[in-house]
């Protein structure tokens, strides 16, 4: 069966885990922008973690369902409700044929992944069902949703359950709502990072940057202190990922997100750690962003202990089913 887009709203894209194995041939990465969240909410309504479901910018998103499916979202603070009945982030919920789900504004944070049970059952472009839209394939031909569009779902997983059991689902409040208006967000030390003054890495972790409205799902325009090296050599173009931190001629660091290039040759002062790019995917134009430096070997026991965690939870999840 399929869901039908009533209000599209802002903007709203199929999203998965993302196109992996491909960047060598110049495709980005893409995929929801914060991952983590899409993974806990596909957990939440029976799906495997990568299924594809919907990233929601700046709400308006409103769907009708043909059948029963349980439905979950997570990411910014926004009002969501199944006809009149609220639906906080993190908590499982039925929906019914002809009910209608509506995203409302954010108040904190910019997106929210929504999962449905049996997922968003487009076709498979590239190992992935995500929207590249600079590209302008996968997901839902290959763009963003528009008022109207009928979204087919896959087949529901495992066989029905009660309601009431449905709605007792619901994961830790720091995983599902990440967003903060003024987040610090950690970092190691990039590649680059020699090439500058060198009080400049100081500024970087020490200052704040405001975040300009010329900011997108490629990544994040800064504007604060100057960022000046210690010289002009050009630099031979190199790997970038999301979560690097680039320096352009004007000295303003630029964030990378999920639909970043593959390569850049601006010099890469900084590398915000795995368990933060949810965070950094929340920022929105106005916001003040600080960055804190973290040892390597913190970014990696951050990233495995969220691991277990979620780990632990999709073990229970399973509990809870039999």
């Amino acid at each position: 069966m399929n869901a039908i887009v009533t209000r599209a709203g802002f903007f709203s894209s199929v999203q998965d885990l993302g196109r992996a194995g491909f960047r060598e041939f110049g495709v980005s990465m893409g995929g929801a922008l914060d991952s983590f969240a899409l993974r806990v909410a596909n957990l939440l309504v029976g799906n495997e973690d990568g299924a594809a479901g919907l990233e929601i910018t700046f709400g308006g998103l409103q769907l009708r369902f043909q059948d029963e499916r349980i439905v979950a979202w997570c990411g910014g603070e926004f009002d969501v409700h199944i006809g009149v009945a609220p639906l906080p982030a993190g908590h499982a919920a039925l929906v019914r044929p002809g009910d209608e789900l509506k995203f409302g504004q954010p108040q904190i944070g910019c997106r929210a992944w929504l999962a449905i049970s049996g997922g968003v059952d487009v076709p498979i472009v590239l190992g992935s069902r995500s929207t590249d839209l600079r590209a302008n394939f996968g997901g839902f031909d290959g763009r963003a949703l528009r008022d109207g569009d009928v979204i087919p779902l896959g087949p529901r997983p495992g066989s029905p359950i009660p309601a009431t059991t449905i709605s007792s689902w619901t994961a830790p409040h720091d995983w599902v709502s990440p967003a903060k208006r003024n987040p610090i967000l950690r970092v190691i030390r990039g590649v680059a990072w020699t090439r500058f003054n060198a009080s400049t890495f100081q500024r970087l972790t020490s200052e704040p940057f405001a975040v300009s409205p010329d900011s997108d799902r490629m990544g994040v325009r800064l504007t604060g202190p100057e960022l000046s090296r210690a010289d002009n050599v050009d630099l031979i173009s190199e790997a970038v990922v999301p979560g690097t931190v680039q320096v352009p001629p004007s000295g303003q660091p630029i964030l990378l997100l999920g639909d970043c290039q593959t390569i850049g040759g601006y010099p890469k002062i900084a590398q915000v750690i795995t368990v933060d790019l949810g965070m950094a995917a929340q920022v929105r134009a106005g916001d003040r962003v600080r960055f804190l430096e973290v040892s390597f070997g913190d970014a990696h026991q951050l990233f495995l202990q969220r691991e277990r965690s979620l780990e632990r939870f999709r073990i229970g999840l399973s509990l809870r089913d039999q």
